[in-house]
Order: structure tokens, then sequence, then C-alpha cells
């Protein structure tokens, strides 16, 4: 009761933050992908300049030890709710496992009832189809990507609101443009900018301006266990968190343009730890580890008008506070009702007298899940750690704190049966990913056919292939279906139509020229539509684009064209949508990237 009784103090005094002119502070949280602790100037990494992201830190405040989850989409999840990412349906990263239940309420939720202009700009990693989709989230505007990866990073195809278009440039600089338009068109009102960068996760391309300070460049800070870091990986790597870093740079100009600097609470922190061994200042993990490592990242918050700059927050804190503590500072009410896991950091960021108990936070991935105090840490496997002492978690202390080592494994059996349940537990022990987090297509249908958002893309990540159809690579985010060759193969996608109506279909697709003319039959339930797989298209794979070659399981990407089916009327209801080939004349049919539904009438 006396945490209740904080949290409510916290927010009455976050009222008085309001200016004397009545304005309420603006909003720009920046989010890395892929990023580690080690990735900065300011946690001492030598080997990259990042002036501008530590800026951040030096007005502000520096949350020391900050964890947030081992991979993308749920520490996502947990951002926008302010709970565990379990609770919220997230389960996976690709094939609709990503989605965020729609019976949670996000922080865009909260600032959009409050009046706030809101906009992201980037990776979403949520959800891609109304309502899932970020513009139905709370979000007055979309441009980026809604997938966990995106292999495209110079003059990429990117969401605009709902309608794919092709973009000129760097992925990050052409996201952070759109981001500075919606600055621009907001300043004299409250605002949400939402940047969820893409990089430094892969493929591994960065601008060249940005490569050439690196390509020769020494490593001389290296990854925790030195033999498994590929030098080349770690200076793509750092030139692409540079690029970020310029990026972060012009939105904190625009903000001092505008005159709203100082009325501006920024906020910048990372998904999860490093996707390659590289530098964490002796951590062990990286990312998809609930290791140390893995987990932690680095989170700065400013706000010139009320906070002190150079703060050090040295309690645990996680992303599930980013929710609560950001409305809290702005004076929003939260919208929603379901009970938060994250706490109100507002105490502790101003230095005010405070009763903050202790706490522990969970971190959980592929059925792995660590608990971290302000001290110590258990493993995956039990094992007790002082993480003060020894952050490579190289020596165990269960036998010298048998107590406190029982206290913590009783703690995670109970988070875990409370996060997922005695069904997915077992289900996990039993290696079945489609409770687990594998890439099984997820079972939730697919939602088509709002009027307020008609257009429903459906890309090849989201449906199953079937027969002889495979995806173009392991990794299902940007993947496409090739190898579609017989009468036999088939694609579906599992969906829920909300509206019954007229859609208009098109597929993104590619197609030898000797190949082209095969017949096509797209059918749900009663009704089918046919087409003509014409003309030919193939254009070669992309060469131009990567800095370093991709990781195995990463498609190659190349330039698909829109084909027009025609129209289909869809009865409301559940079912399977299915793509088949009714005549092939040639090899092969088509390789295909995705379908589009647009509701007409």
């Amino acid at each position: 009761m006396k945490f209740v009784h904080l949290i409510i103090a916290s927010f009455t005094l976050a009222l008085s933050f309001l200016r004397a002119d009545g304005k309420q502070p603006n909003v720009v949280v920046f989010l890395a992908d892929d990023a580690g602790w080690g990735d900065y100037g300011f946690s001492g990494n030598k080997q990259v300049s990042t002036p501008h992201i530590d800026s951040i830190a030096k007005a502000g405040v520096s949350l020391d030890r900050f964890f947030v989850c081992p991979v993308c989409s749920p520490t996502r999840g947990e951002f926008l709710t302010g709970r565990y990412y379990p609770r919220g349906g997230v389960r996976g990263v690709s094939t609709g496992q990503e989605r965020l239940d729609l019976g949670e309420k996000t922080i865009a939720d909260a600032f959009k009832a409050a009046g706030y202009a809101t906009g992201a700009f980037g990776k979403w990693h949520n959800g891609s189809q109304w309502p899932y989709h970020p513009m139905a989230r709370g979000f007055d505007e979309y441009f980026g990507h809604t997938s966990g990866h995106w292999g495209e990073y110079f003059d990429a195809p990117l969401e605009d609101n709902g309608r794919m278009i092709r973009t000129e440039g760097y992925i990050v600089d052409v996201c952070t443009d759109r981001a500075l338009s919606f600055i621009d068109r907001n300043k004299n009102k409250p605002f949400v900018c939402y940047i969820p960068f893409t990089t430094p996760h892969s493929p591994w391309a960065a601008p060249a301006s940005d490569w050439m300070r690196f390509k020769d460049k020494p490593i001389t800070q290296t990854a925790t266990v030195a033999s498994q870091e590929v030098a080349e990986e770690t200076r793509c790597a750092l030139a692409m968190i540079e690029n970020q870093d310029m990026n972060v740079g012009r939105v904190l100009s625009r903000l001092r343009e505008h005159g709203v600097e100082d009325n501006t609470i920024v906020v910048y922190f990372s998904d999860n730890g490093p996707n390659t061994s590289r530098w964490t200042g002796g951590m062990k993990g990286k990312k998809g580890t609930t290791d140390e490592g893995g987990v932690r990242s680095v989170c700065f918050i400013r706000w010139p008008a009320k906070i002190q700059a150079g703060g050090l927050v040295t309690q645990i804190a996680g992303a599930i506070d980013l929710m609560p503590t950001l409305t809290s500072l702005a004076g929003v009410k939260r919208v929603g009702e379901k009970p938060l896991d994250g706490r109100d950091l507002t105490p502790l960021l101003l230095k005010q007298p405070t009763e903050w108990t202790e706490r522990m936070i969970f971190s959980t991935w592929g059925g792995n899940i660590s608990v971290r105090t302000q001290t110590h840490r258990l493993d995956n496997n039990g094992q007790l750690f002082d993480m003060i002492a020894d952050p490579g978690q190289t020596k165990p202390l269960n036998e010298k704190e048998p107590m406190l080592s029982a206290k913590l494994a009783d703690s995670v059996n109970a988070w875990r049966s409370e996060m997922f349940g005695a069904e997915t537990i077992q289900a996990q022990a039993k290696g079945d990913k489609k409770k687990g987090t594998g890439n099984a297509v997820d079972q939730r249908p697919i939602p088509v056919g709002y009027r307020e958002f008609p257009i429903t893309m459906l890309p090849a990540r989201d449906g199953e292939p079937l027969g002889g159809v495979t995806r173009s690579s392991g990794a299902p985010n940007c993947s496409y279906f090739v190898n579609w060759k017989s009468k036999n193969d088939s694609m579906i996608w599992l969906l829920d139509v909300h509206t019954a109506g007229r859609y208009e279909v098109t597929a993104d697709y590619t197609c030898r020229i000797p190949d082209a003319g095969s017949t096509l039959e797209l059918s749900f339930q009663n009704a089918r539509l046919t087409g003509k797989v014409e003309p030919g298209w193939d254009p070669p794979l992309y060469t131009h684009q990567d800095t370093l070659p991709r990781p195995k399981g990463e498609s190659q990407m190349k330039e698909f064209h829109t084909l027009n089916l025609g129209q289909i009327t869809l009865s409301a209801g559940q079912g399977p949508l299915t793509l088949r080939a009714t005549d092939i004349p040639g090899q092969s049919v088509m390789d295909v990237r995705r379908l589009t539904l647009t509701l007409l009438d």
C-alpha cells in the first residue's frame, strides 16, 4: 500500500511540471536495434564517437543498471505497455508471434488521449495489420517497416501510413527525415515522437562515409570472449552507431531550433544486447541470452526544464518502467487498467526523497529465465553471481549464499508460472515451438477489412508455405516465397475477415521471363479469383547494398513488381486464404513477397 501511495504522490507532483504557459512537455524516444551497452562513448568505448547520444546522458540522467529483453519485439512490447511481454501475447519475433494483444493499451494511447500529436518513424515490430498496426495503437502517423528485420537499407521500400513507397537514401537517414518533418509540423503543440532505429541490426550495411572511418580501424577493446569476435562485424556495427549518432544530433538540433529543447523529454535506449560478440565492459552474454550482457542497455533521459544534468540512477530499472515514468513526468493519465510491472522512476530522476523498495527484474527468452536484484543475478542454470564484483559471471556463489540462491530460484519458478501458465511451460519443456519462440506461424488469425484502414498487407513472413514452396531464407521477417513449381504447391494466410465486401488483390512478385503465364487461383471460403502471372519480371539479386556479406539465413533482396490479380468478394469470418496455380506452362510460377487486400466497398 505504501508503494501505491508513492505512485499517487509522484503523479500528483507530475501535474505541477506543466510550464507556466500551460504547455505540457514534448517527448522524443530513440530506440536502437541490437546495440549493446558497450557501443557508446559514455559507456567507455574509445573506438566509437557518439557525442550526440552521450550528450543526452550528460545533460540529464543515466540509468546505470537498465535492463531490457534478450531480443527485439519483447522489449518494444514492454516499453509500450509497462508490462512484462508474455502478459501481452508477444511470443516471438516473426510469423505473427511478435504481435501485441489487442487488449493491451500503449504509452501512445495515453498521450494521444491527453491531446498530444503522436508519430512513430522506424521499426515497429509489434504487429503489422490493423488493429495491430501502430496507427491503431495510439500513433497518429507511421513511417517505416512493421516487421522485425528489413533486408534493404538503401533506397528501401517502406510503409507510409499504410501504403508502400520506394524511398531514396539510407534507411536511418530517411526515417529521421520523416521524424523531423513531424516535429516541424507539431512544434507548437505537445507531441510524442518515437524513433525506433533499424541499426545496428543486420544486414551489415553502413553508409560509405561512415564505413570508411572504420574499415581499417584496429579493434582495441575486445569482446569478453575475444575469440568469438569478428573484427569486421564490430567495425560495421560501430559505423552504423556513428551514423545513428549523427541522426540523433539532427533531431536534438531541430528541437533547439524550434525553441522546445528545454521542455522536451528525450530518452535513448536499446532493445537488447549486442548482436555480435564485441566489447561490453567484461559482461557475459550478447543478444538472445538472459545473461547480463544480453539484457543490459544504456538508458539516458534528459529534460532540461526539470531534470538536473549529470545525474546517475544506480537503482536497477528496465524497459517496463518507461511507460509509467514518462506518463508521470508529463502529467498524462495512463490509459488501461491492467496491472503494471514497471515502476515510476520520477523520484529517482528528480532526486526526491523516496522509500525505494528493493525489487527484482526478470529476463526471459526461449524458455530461459534469469532474475536480477540490485546486486546479484541468478542465471538460467540456477547459478548465483555477484554482479558488482563479477560482471562476467565467472564465480558462482550458490554454496556461499544458499539462502539467497533458494529465494531467487523460488521467485523464478513463481514468475514463470504467473507469466506462462502450466500449458506453455510443458510445451517449452517438450520443445513445442508453436507455443514457444520459434518460427511457426502464429495461430491468431490476421484481421482484414477495417474501413478506417482498408489496406491489409499479407507478407510472406505471415503466411505458411505448403508443398514444395519454401522461404527464401531461414529468417522469415524479410523473406519471400520461392520454389513454387507444382500444382500441389500453395501458400496460405489464416484470416479473420472483419468486413464482408469486395477486395482488390495485388501480389508483389518476380517471375522468370520464360515462365510467365501461369494461372493462379486465390480462394477464401466459397470465393474464388483467378489471374495470370504476366508479364515476366526477373531482376537480379541486389549485390551493391551490403558493406559485409549477409549473415547466414538472411535473404538477399531484389526488386519486386506489383501484379494486379483482380477483385474478390469475401464473406466475414475466419479461414485460410489460399493461393495456388491451376496451370503452369513453364518450370516455375513466381516468387511472392506479399499479397495486399484493399477493401473497396
